[in-house]
């Protein structure tokens, strides 16, 4: 593993470790592999939870993880960002496996938007925020610090509450404030968890096309989604997770089929073309 500090020895002669500038990571061309899992399996608790699971998440691109409750998107997720170990297989990211980089180096490379998180003190949204810029601290980017959490406090609406304790809000707009973290980090991947299951449907769509954006602007976005019609209008590709294993993946037309969904979340659905966009609607099939 790359260190993050160099070596240098003192006036007295005694060696001492000088922390090293933060490097940021090459720019990614289209396509590119920024993050992937291969043959991977995870045991949690004494059980499988993926199980021979092979994914990519290129720049340029965003990568929906559907599949009922359990079937291991989360824990994915968490391999993917290198929180959760591998038992076997590897995780790359940006072309090395995850145990070859430190914390740090990790940081400048992926952000990461847990299903949940909680503060123990009752930070002003705007230094929550400004969490999300610590990995630059001491690079030539910390110059960027307040322009990049003005900008993404504004694109995901909470800059009206900037001053309000993080634990004074709902659980939308805590959400909401988390996303803003991620997105001032500036890494170009991104790996977000189920970012839109507290918000009203107003801001579930800002999400998703927060999202988009972000990969259309070339970075390479992973998240997990419950809303078959939501990853369906923004995803360019879908893994469709079932018990620890990937039982199709592609583009949404492609993977989302009547009858293997009908099959993996054990619930006849129907699935119709959007009378507009022709993207595929999910609904439960239901009888009159």
């Amino acid at each position: 593993m790359r260190g993050t500090s160099t070596r240098t020895v003192n006036a007295r002669g005694l060696l001492r470790l000088v922390p090293s500038r933060p490097v940021p990571p090459p720019p990614a061309a289209p396509g590119d592999v920024l993050a992937e899992a291969e043959g991977l399996r995870v045991h949690l608790g004494g059980r499988p939870v993926l199980d021979g699971v092979s994914v990519t998440v290129r720049a340029g691109e965003l990568l929906a993880l559907v599949g009922p409750n359990g079937a291991g998107k989360s824990t994915l997720l968490g391999a993917l960002s290198a929180d959760v170990p591998a038992d076997e297989g590897v995780v790359r990211v940006h072309g090395r496996p995850v145990t070859e980089w430190s914390a740090p180096e990790l940081a400048l490379r992926r952000a990461v938007l847990p299903q949940s998180a909680s503060l123990s003190f009752p930070f002003p949204v705007e230094e929550v925020v400004r969490m999300g810029r610590a990995p630059w601290a001491g690079s030539d980017l910390a110059d960027e610090d307040d322009a990049a959490v003005a900008e993404a406090m504004a694109r995901t609406e909470v800059t009206g509450f900037a001053g309000r304790p993080y634990s004074a809000l709902s659980g939308g707009e805590r959400a909401r404030v988390a996303l803003a973290r991620v997105l001032a980090q500036r890494a170009p991947l991104l790996l977000l968890d189920e970012p839109t299951a507290a918000l009203d449907l107003r801001h579930q769509e800002l999400v998703l096309r927060l999202c988009r954006e972000r990969a259309r602007a070339g970075d390479a976005v992973a998240v997990v989604l419950h809303d078959l019609s939501l990853a369906a209008a923004y995803a360019d590709r879908v893994a469709i997770l079932r018990a620890g294993r990937v039982a199709a993946g592609g583009p949404p037309a492609e993977a989302l089929s009547e009858g293997l969904l009908s099959e993996v979340y054990d619930q006849p659905v129907e699935v119709l073309p959007h009378p507009r966009t022709r993207a595929p609607l999910v609904v439960p099939r239901r009888e009159p």
